[in-house]
């Protein structure tokens, strides 16, 4: 395990709007309170909590991998309204390091897999 410092910067905060996630034109999910996770120089990744995703429409991949500053991350693939699936376009950390405990319960969908729509709140 690695810990976040000035040369692997690691933030996790509150997302300050909503976030809608569809796929196939349906809604995956749809919250305000998603976290934003923003890591060294890559893009920014949100993280919705588990209890605002349509987990119907999701299914466990058998995938895992392991980052040294997050832990083992599981996979799911989409399930489409024409039983199209996208593999591997979603993941979890279900026991996230310490340092960014704050992920556990929330899933992270790939923004070049799925839509993802935001509204800043006010």
């Amino acid at each position: 395990m690695k810990q976040p410092g000035p040369d692997h910067p690691i933030e996790v905060s509150p997302f300050g709007g909503r976030v809608r996630v569809t796929f196939e034109g349906e809604i995956l999910a749809d919250t305000s309170h998603a976290l934003l996770l923003e890591e060294a120089g890559y893009p920014g990744i949100f993280y919705i909590p588990r209890s605002d995703v349509h987990m119907a429409k999701l299914v466990h991949s058998g995938r895992v991998t392991h980052c040294p500053y997050k832990g083992d991350a599981s996979y799911f693939s989409l399930l489409g309204g024409h039983g199209d699936r996208a593999r591997d376009a979603v993941w979890s950390y279900e026991t996230p390091f310490p340092a960014v405990a704050k992920i556990a319960g929330h899933l992270a969908f790939y923004p070049e897999r799925v839509t993802i729509e935001t509204v800043p709140f006010g």
